[in-house]
């Protein structure tokens, strides 16, 4: 058996309390003290110790001449093939091992020796028997590559599947990548739609999120601890599969679900704005694919779920944080280092370290309690994200910096920097010159933080149109703008003549009419009229 890490003994004590065993009951069954119990029963996550570098073995070196020997053997006669004992005297005779027990030997040789086999087609006739699945009891769980057109540029996207073995009903969801926050939000989205959790086991691949180390081909695997406290929220029992191909027979429910989702609505290749909008997309598909009838069966998907979704477990008080967290420093870019990837952050933020809690789809920057930056995740590797609004402070002190900016051209690129905003500034620079017209731009392009992008660029082509190439006429026409007709129904004619008004004569425009009557001011006549009296004089 693996040995147990810490993670692991506070979901069984976990699982245990939810079963009713009593806490002393619990320290009895696993050697443990109140504290432990108390600790496990509070949080999934155990006091952190420190971790010590892993140390390497004796036979290393002498490995690759095992599996020489372990490969040899396989044309030898039945008789004579090495055993354990003859192996080990080889090791010590032409080998100059020591130090090495032959337990040692003996283990590895019971690892390698099934992997070479199957590695040269020895393995067993594989033989499939047909499975029937209780209401409420399995489910499967796997990722599929699909191509989308993501702004107009194709993308290959991870496909997140888990279905329920009986009914089929089956829950999608995309990401940009499939590594562990992927892994974890697919579920959580996927519980929450069905509304709980099978209670029997979740079939798997041996995928990366989930495990640490396959122990050779039996079911025993070393799990991640976070895996492991996410399984110990949802009190969800895993199932992982036979490595390589043969592993896929053993969940060809989901294997086929994929196949089906994507040749029925990823053919033709969607075209979307972002991921969120492609994820809306697969809900509706979701919904809709409950009409359907699997092969031969008599009743539909939805049909089915129906009468196994009051089996479910029901689903935990709270929820899991999915997403991870990390605390780099911002560099002297203004960018903070996520896996490779680089990411900009407000320029007041230079040389002091952030927290970064990383999604599938996004990551959100926080300083302090106070998120100061939000960018959707890069697909690849080695990239940089960057957001030209998070820079206007800096290019306000260094303008010429402006019109080279990387953050400027991505501006362009995703097209929050318009045609409107490159003739304004051309107008400008010609005449205010480079500097002062650049940073007349700046200014303008801080109007975007408290203005709608297209108000702004509305008051820019009105302001254009009129000549007035200053920062506070750009303001005002773009708060009239959007007094005046909402932001979808406004059409920019840059050929139309204008005129800009003051602010004075706009405020006072908007004011509605007083039609209160004059103010009368009779009642202080008698004051007036009144004669002091003389002293000492009778009334």
């Amino acid at each position: 058996m693996p040995r147990q890490s810490k993670v692991e003994l506070y979901a069984a004590i976990r699982r245990d309390a939810r079963a009713g065993i009593s806490g002393r009951a619990l320290q009895a069954k696993y050697g443990v003290g109140w504290r432990t119990v108390q600790a496990a029963t509070s949080s999934v996550w155990p006091t952190e110790r420190r971790q010590y570098p892993k140390r390497g073995s004796k036979l290393d070196p002498f490995k690759a001449f095992i599996d020489e020997v372990l490969r040899e053997d396989l044309a030898a006669p039945k008789k004579q093939k090495h055993t354990v004992k003859r192996l080990n005297a080889r090791l010590i005779d032409e080998r100059d091992m020591s130090g090495v027990s032959y337990q040692t030997v003996r283990d590895y040789v019971a690892e390698r020796k099934p992997q070479i086999r199957a590695e040269a087609g020895r393995g067993p006739a594989e033989v499939f028997i047909r499975q029937t699945h209780r209401p409420g009891e399995e489910a499967e769980v796997d990722f599929g590559d699909v191509t989308i057109r993501l702004r107009g540029e194709l993308l290959v996207v991870c496909l997140f599947a888990l279905r329920l073995s009986f009914s089929g009903k089956a829950v999608h969801r995309c990401f940009l990548s499939a590594g562990q926050e992927a892994f974890f939000e697919g579920h959580a989205h996927a519980f929450e739609v069905l509304g709980g959790v099978p209670f029997g086991k979740a079939r798997y691949d041996n995928l990366r999120a989930a495990v640490s180390r396959v122990l050779g081909f039996a079911r025993l695997r070393e799990e991640s601890d976070r895996w492991t406290a996410f399984r110990s929220h949802y009190d969800l029992d895993a199932f992982y599969c036979q490595p390589g191909i043969s592993g896929a027979h053993e969940k060809g429910g989901v294997e086929g679900q994929i196949g089906w989702f994507r040749r029925n609505h990823f053919v033709p290749i969607p075209e979307v704005e972002s991921i969120d909008e492609l994820n809306e997309m697969i809900d509706a598909w979701d919904i809709a694919d409950e009409q359907r009838r699997i092969g031969a069966r008599p009743r539909t998907i939805g049909e089915l779920f129906a009468a196994e979704k009051p089996l479910l477990k029901p689903l935990p008080d709270e929820p899991f944080e999915t997403g991870r967290w990390f605390t780099p420093r911002v560099d002297k870019f203004s960018q903070v280092t996520i896996r490779t990837n680089r990411y900009s952050v407000p320029v007041r933020l230079i040389g002091r370290q952030v927290r970064v809690l990383l999604h599938a789809n996004h990551l959100a920057v926080f300083d302090g309690r106070t998120e100061v930056a939000r960018h959707e995740r890069l697909p690849a590797k080695a990239g940089t994200r960057l957001d030209l609004d998070h820079y206007l402070e800096g290019l306000l002190r260094k303008p010429g910096a402006l019109p080279g900016a990387t953050a400027l051209e991505q501006a362009r690129l995703a097209g929050k920097f318009t045609p409107v905003h490159e003739s304004w500034w051309a107008a400008a620079r010609r005449t205010h010159g480079e500097r002062d017209g650049t940073r007349a731009l700046i200014e303008v392009l801080l109007l975007h933080r408290h203005l709608p992008h297209e108000q702004v660029v509305a008051g820019l082509a009105a302001a254009l149109r009129a000549g007035a190439l200053t920062a506070d006429a750009v303001a005002l026409e773009a708060r009239k703008t959007g007094e005046t007709l909402p932001a979808e129904h406004r059409v920019v004619d840059l050929d139309e003549p204008g005129q800009v008004s003051s602010l004075t004569q706009r405020r006072i425009a908007s004011l509605p009419p007083d039609r209160r009557p004059i103010p009368s001011v009779a009642a202080y006549d008698q004051l007036l009229r009144r004669t002091p009296t003389t002293k000492g004089s009778s009334a």
